[in-house]
């Protein structure tokens, strides 16, 4: 479960065994959690589920998420391979 990145309280990671499957990253703060889609080449981010995400913490995490897409699509082909 490699950590991608900590900023402002979440941890956002992915999954080692998850290559098979689109890249996305996971974001957990206390107790809140979710999963997006990521489509690096368009720059677009589609939320896959959430728990407990309130409106304010969905802006923070996806403005995150966002802000930091092209480490996070590195770091997805760096540890999975380039699987998508």
């Amino acid at each position: 479960m490699p950590t991608v990145l900590m900023m402002n309280g979440w941890r956002l990671f992915f999954y080692s065994n998850e290559g098979n499957e689109p890249m996305h990253i996971h974001a957990k703060k206390a107790n809140a959690e979710c999963k997006y889609w990521i489509d690096a080449e368009n720059f677009e981010i589609t939320e896959a589920w959430a728990y407990n995400l309130t409106p304010r913490l969905k802006r923070e995490i996806r403005k995150i998420i966002l802000q930091h897409l092209d480490q996070i699509a590195e770091s997805w082909d760096n540890h999975l391979g380039g699987h998508q």
